[in-house]
């Protein structure tokens, strides 16, 4: 029965995730709160691996996501899920689109989708924000934050994602090389608490 669940869940992601894979992640995190196959921190964990693993990261998300709600065959099964709808829509749409691609309601319907891509992105950074930034499960408001509840923000996370935002947008570092000093940076910073 999970691998039915997890082949229409990802087909079904697969289908209306426009925007590529990063657009897809409030639409896989939906499915697997619905389903109860991850936690909100595992989820983000799968997302930083997908991200550092060759190839697509909602091809990578959903084989990481199946492999953890059941095995290998369930990484497989969301793989060849997440996968169908997009091999057949490009295939199906490569044949009219250059036929049809200056045609204005062609122009008129990518103009509509693009700021829903941008939202679905956003929607995306936030969730992993709020996951990452914060020690415990919350909905950000800003009573916590008037209240001096500061002890819930996690300011080792805080200070890496400054220093990784920085590196990338003043100094044009290399994001691999990001991802590798920022790795490091995580455990420099938990040194004393994995060691002692």
């Amino acid at each position: 029965m999970i691998y039915l669940q997890l082949l229409v869940s990802f087909i079904k992601i697969g289908l209306f995730s426009f925007g590529g894979g990063y657009a897809m992640i409030p639409l896989i995190q939906r499915e697997i709160e619905s389903h109860g196959w991850l936690s909100a921190s595992e989820f983000v964990d799968i997302i930083a691996i997908a991200e550092m693993t060759p190839g697509p990261i909602a091809v990578n998300s959903a084989t990481f996501v199946g492999y953890k709600a059941a095995g290998i065959l369930g990484g497989m099964v969301a793989t060849i899920g997440v996968a169908i709808p997009s091999l057949l829509l490009i295939l199906i749409v490569s044949k009219y689109f250059f036929k049809f691609q200056d045609h204005p309601a062609n122009k008129m319907i990518f103009y509509g989708i693009r700021p829903v891509i941008v939202g679905l992105i956003l929607t995306a950074a936030i969730f992993v924000a709020q996951t990452t930034f914060f020690k415990q499960d919350i909905t950000i408001n800003l009573s916590c934050i008037f209240k001096n509840q500061l002890s819930i923000i996690d300011l080792k996370s805080m200070v890496i994602f400054a220093f990784t935002l920085a590196a990338l947008i003043k100094f044009k570092l290399n994001p691999i090389l990001m991802i590798v000093v920022s790795g490091i940076l995580g455990l420099l910073m938990s040194y004393h608490e994995i060691f002692y």
